[in-house]
């Protein structure tokens, strides 16, 4: 088999690179508010997220009662509109996130971010977090493209760079993550300061699970060495 390289590495966002907990749960409950249904906790959000925001209002109205979703209309407009306005709020990298892409871009790498959060909400919060051009491609979920873990927009991305499955490094913190990683044929590395429990991370079967960001450089590190 043919040595390769890494030439890009694309990210997940949601509690991959960025801690967005508060924001969601802030901005599901305020629907569920605006609604007069019961609010969720943040274990519960943590929970229903990873699936795109059709699925965490589904999720958040079957946990307040509304178990045939006769109010999904209106609550995800109601959401769209809230998280439109509080996509940012309380958002933070995690530690090392920020140390790590630039160690990333100094090797070379094209980095792209993949999101299933919707695509307007997903580039705002990439740029306003770590800002314009530390990313060569920003997507979140868009019409007509497939949400992960279909693998057509991670291709996408990965032949929109010039680099083959092989050279792409996927990266992400959910079973979700895993299935998508593995549905396109890149090595996969999630990680475990996410949204889900280590139990979830190992089923998914990943290249590895990373605790820290070093672990993550020395996988590219060694992958680097044996190349050559």
């Amino acid at each position: 088999m043919k040595k390769v390289m890494y030439r890009a590495c694309i990210f997940d966002l949601d509690g991959t690179l960025t801690d967005t907990l508060e924001s969601l749960t802030y901005s599901v409950n305020e629907t569920m508010k605006e609604l007069g249904l019961p609010e969720i906790t943040s274990e519960q959000c943590r929970e229903f997220v990873g699936n795109g925001a059709k699925v965490l209002i589904e999720k958040t109205l079957k946990a307040s009662g509304d178990e045939d979703l006769s109010r999904f209309d209106e609550a995800f407009a109601a959401y769209q509109r809230i998280f439109d306005k509080c996509c940012t709020y309380r958002v933070k990298p995690y530690p090392g996130i920020p140390e790590m892409l630039g160690a990333m871009k100094e090797r070379g790498l094209r980095l792209g971010v993949l999101s299933n959060k919707p695509d307007r909400q997903a580039v705002h919060v990439v740029e306003e977090i770590f800002g314009k051009g530390v990313f060569d491609h920003i997507q979140g979920q868009k019409d007509g493209v497939p949400r992960k873990p279909d693998p057509t927009a991670v291709l996408s991305i990965a032949g929109e760079f010039g680099v083959s499955p092989a050279e792409t490094l996927y990266i992400g913190d959910s079973e979700v993550d895993g299935a998508t990683g593995k549905a396109a044929g890149m090595d996969t590395i999630l990680v475990s300061w996410g949204f889900r429990s280590r139990d979830v991370l190992e089923a998914a079967e990943p290249l590895c699970i990373a605790d820290t960001t070093d672990e993550i450089l020395q996988i590219i590190r060694e992958k680097d060495q044996r190349y050559e």
